[in-house]
């Protein structure tokens, strides 16, 4: 597609402040071009493989239970960089409501929706495609970015429709952030503290996604393949499934489950690449809770952690600052490319 084209059509798309339900609520029949994807030659197993599942019941009551949850930890996050987890401590019922009001903020009035539709860093954002003029081609799905921490949104910045659940689940997900850097920063052998006192924790984003039905699935992906380029995340996702794992250079479905964390700590845990397919059956809806940092302007740097350093395990990565990690992200990796390559030592 030429680009002036292109351009023009990606503007249309964004002024309709619709997003991809907009496209389907108007009885489109064919994907366009500007989420057309290059096909992925990569293989999806057809064998039943899927990441561990973890059970965290009683890892405070029962120092034997924690040892199990930390041995599960460390050789889920060393094989695959992804888990599951069960029994974490945020009530099933909060779940629920939560992948409602995800929901019903989407399929809310379009009038009262389009109000929070923006591109500019706020509190709250609504929009569709946050690099729709720089990726390779859009994807289908529309989503929303509020941020939680260190500076909570103020409760008249969120949507009404999803306000009060929106602000339960996130101050739940931030407490289990907490036990979850505990484990593992046992689970790399240090301190259980370590990675909360390294500011892992401090700061809380979450994105909530809405995946429209596809008439045409298998010319676009809801989500392209990538890593998360943060300290951890948990994911909520609903029944509806299409996420996916790249492990031993094939595609893996992951089964609907309550969470997901990825942890980068210089190899030694993985970083995984995942996507998200598009469907034709009906909407689909997660919450991706990032702890990270959306403070571009610090001078902070990272690295690998040096007490996990040694002659015979030298660092794999340079250090950086956050500025300059994100800005090599959102400049060089639109089509998914790992940024962590480029500051391989």
């Amino acid at each position: 597609m030429a680009d002036s084209k292109r351009v023009k059509e990606q503007k249309a798309f964004d002024e309709t402040k619709l997003g991809v339900k907009g496209l389907v609520d108007a009885g489109i029949t064919k994907v366009p071009r500007i989420f057309h994807h290059p096909h992925d030659n990569t293989k999806i197993t057809k064998k039943y493989t899927t990441p561990p599942v973890i059970d965290l019941t009683n890892i405070h009551e029962d120092p034997r239970a924690r040892k199990r949850v930390v041995e599960s930890v460390r050789d889920a996050s060393e094989t695959y960089g992804f888990f599951q987890i069960v029994n974490h401590g945020i009530p099933v019922s909060i779940l629920n409501q939560m992948k409602d009001g995800v929901l019903s903020f989407f399929e809310q009035d379009n009038e009262v929706k389009k109000k929070f539709y923006t591109r500019e860093p706020k509190p709250f954002m609504y929009y569709s495609n946050i690099k729709l003029y720089t990726a390779i081609a859009a994807t289908w799905k529309d989503s929303f970015l509020c941020n939680m921490a260190p500076i909570p949104p103020k409760p008249e910045d969120l949507p009404i429709v999803c306000r009060e659940i929106l602000l339960k689940y996130l101050n739940q997900v931030k407490k289990l952030g907490n036990i979850l850097f505990e484990l593992l920063s046992e689970a790399l052998g240090l301190n259980p503290n370590y990675l909360r006192d390294y500011g892992c924790a401090d700061g809380l984003y979450a994105f909530g996604h809405y995946y429209p039905v596809c008439p045409e699935p298998e010319l676009t992906l809801g989500t392209i393949k990538h890593s998360d380029v943060v300290f951890l995340t948990v994911l909520l996702q609903d029944h509806v499934g299409g996420l996916q794992i790249l492990h031993k250079d094939m595609w893996i479905d992951v089964p609907p489950v309550d969470g997901a964390l990825v942890l980068i700590t210089n190899d030694k845990f993985k970083s995984v690449q995942h996507r998200v397919q598009a469907k034709n059956a009906e909407p689909r809806v997660s919450i991706a809770s990032f702890f990270g940092t959306l403070n571009h302007q610090s001078t902070k740097t990272f690295g690998p952690i040096k007490k996990l350093l040694s002659n015979d395990n030298p660092p794999k990565y340079r250090e950086t600052t956050i500025s300059e990690f994100v800005h090599h992200y959102a400049t060089k990796c639109a089509d998914g490319t790992s940024p962590l390559k480029h500051y391989r030592i």
